[in-house]
């Protein structure tokens, strides 16, 4: 005899986006999630710029050319998308469902304004915003990290206000001041999305 839980079986795995300003710490935070679960998949961008040292063609990226991946912007191929400078990159439509359609979460680390996008075409994804403890430790972060000179920190430091007014437009929002309890209240929000109801058929 069948339980109510096998009755209602999960359909497929939701799709998990996080998102937030440069620097709050998006990649760090989903990369020690990723430590903890085997049943989600981080997505794979795709882009247009050349690939560095060590990386490989679908675990890094999908590197594709100008040509190829203009094509794929017309056929519909990409949840989002963008131009950064003089390369392409985007999130596959298809990599994103494939994975949902086995029952497994996919995680997106992006930055809003793709995020937004996305939500566009998926608004049953879980959103989570992550913000910083202040803006003096955002500046700290950035800084830190070395990538970016002081005008380039300005530059992303003026997006900051834009961004988090758009807040929201997000399901959740996560405070980054402590790494292990922001990774701690996401594991508590990926655990409330997949025992919702909406997300189980019969």
């Amino acid at each position: 005899m069948s339980s109510i839980a096998d009755v209602y079986r999960k359909e497929k795995g939701n799709l998990i986006v996080l998102s937030g300003p440069s620097g709050v710490g998006k990649g760090t935070i989903c990369k020690e999630l990723l430590r903890y679960y085997s049943d989600i998949v981080y997505s794979i961008s795709a882009t247009t710029r050349k690939a560095r040292l060590g990386e490989v063609h679908g675990k890094d990226y999908f590197f594709y050319s100008k040509d190829e991946f203009l094509k794929m912007v017309e056929e519909d191929a990409f949840l989002e998308w963008a131009k950064v400078y003089d390369n392409y990159y985007g999130t596959p439509k298809l990599f994103v469902e494939e994975i949902t359609s086995r029952g497994k979460d996919c995680i997106l680390e992006i930055d809003v304004q793709g995020a937004l996008q996305v939500k566009e075409r998926k608004p049953e994804g879980v959103f989570i915003f992550i913000v910083p403890p202040s803006k003096e430790e955002l500046i700290r972060r950035i800084t830190c990290r070395g990538t970016e000179n002081e005008k380039e920190v300005a530059k992303r430091m003026e997006k900051v206000d834009d961004e988090i007014a758009l807040l929201p437009q997000y399901d959740y929002m996560v405070e980054n001041d402590n790494l292990q309890k922001a990774v701690e209240l996401i594991r508590c929000i990926i655990l409330a999305e997949r025992t919702r109801i909406h997300n189980h058929k019969k």
